[in-house]
């Protein structure tokens, strides 16, 4: 990557669960004025710690510069940078599409070509779910925006780190 290109990062940093570690985090990235594009936090298999996924957009020298501040804080067991390392990652989508007679045929044929999830039928929204990678969540909403999305609900990004070299996402 040349030096200076902005790119989305995504970091997996190991915590203490503990009272205040979310929101001294969120406080070091706003004192700094670093974004947090995509946030997600939850426990582990360990109780006492949490596990937080991180999407940054930044470049390689501000990326470094959130690192080593992540490090100094007291509650971060780990900050691991998964650019270069191979991971799996999913999203979940919750969206309320406007539907009519006329176009509930298309808008079914939508949700059964990318294997979504019917949650709900109502007489004038379908209420569905879906799961995947970022790209395939940015899919099934744009083949969904010309039917009228009356809302999405989006989780951030989480990740896990798996065997072998790097591949695309």
């Amino acid at each position: 990557m040349k030096k200076g290109k902005v790119d989305k990062f995504t970091l997996t940093v190991i915590v203490e669960n503990k009272f205040g570690v979310l929101a001294r985090i969120a406080g070091l990235f706003s004192a700094r004025g670093f974004n947090i594009h995509s946030l997600a936090v939850s426990e582990t298999e360990d109780p006492t710690i949490s596990c937080m996924t991180i999407v940054v957009i930044a470049d390689e020298k501000i990326l470094e510069q959130i690192k080593k501040q992540l490090n100094k804080l007291i509650d971060v067991v780990e900050v691991i940078d998964l650019t270069n390392r191979q991971y799996e990652e999913r999203e979940l989508v919750l969206i309320n599409i406007k539907v009519t007679s006329k176009t509930k045929d298309d808008i079914m044929r939508v949700i059964h070509t990318m294997g979504a999830e019917i949650l709900d039928v109502g007489k004038n929204t379908i209420t569905i779910e879906e799961t995947g990678d970022t790209k395939k969540i940015n899919s099934i909403i744009e083949l969904l925006r010309p039917f009228g999305i009356k809302e999405v609900v989006r989780t951030g990004k989480i990740a896990i780190q798996t065997e072998g070299e790097k591949r695309e996402n």
